[in-house]
Order: structure tokens, then sequence, then C-alpha cells
């Protein structure tokens, strides 16, 4: 994962979960969510792969069916809170895997 210049010509912002200027993402997460415009302008495409992570982590601990209306609503209020919040709710009984 690269940590070094943004490449020529490429959008950067400031990330709000890594704390520097670094490339943006490339189109609105969630068009015509509120969230999705202010996570496109304030979280970098490295922080996003790190949300992804942690959604997959989140689906699979509290098994997640992402049809339904409320699995949607608690992942938006989960992504909410990992960027602009006090963090993501881990399950409580959560252990993270070793050696990846």
């Amino acid at each position: 994962m690269s940590t070094g210049p943004v490449p020529e010509g490429k959008r950067t912002v400031f990330c709000v979960k890594l704390q520097r200027e670094l490339e943006g993402l490339d189109e609105v997460p969630f068009e015509g969510h509120p969230l999705g415009q202010k996570i496109y302008e304030n979280v970098s495409k490295q922080a996003w792969k790190m949300w992804v992570e942690h959604m997959k982590m989140l689906m699979n601990e509290y098994r997640l069916n992402l049809g339904t209306p409320e699995a949607q609503e608690f992942l938006l209020q989960q992504m909410d809170n990992y960027f602009f919040g006090p963090g993501a709710a881990v399950p409580e009984n959560y252990v993270p895997q070793q050696g990846h």
C-alpha cells in the first residue's frame, strides 16, 4: 500500500481517518446519500480500503443481510462512526484473526 505522493492529476483530500493529504476516492459512494458525499470529500482511498475490511468483519460477525433496510442503516451508521465519530462498533466477543 503506497503512502507516497499522490499521482499527478489525481484528486486529493485531507483524510479525516489518517489525518493527512492523500488520494481521494474516484467516485461518490452511496450516490444520493449525504454520507456518501461527506465520505467523498473527507476520506482517502487508503482509509476507504481499511473501512471495507472492517465492514466485511461486521457483516460476518453480525451476519448482516444487506438486502434489508435495517442492515443497510446499521452499516451506514457504523461507517459514519468509523470516519466521523468515536469509531465503529466491534462485536462484543470479536477476536481479530492473527497472522494476516
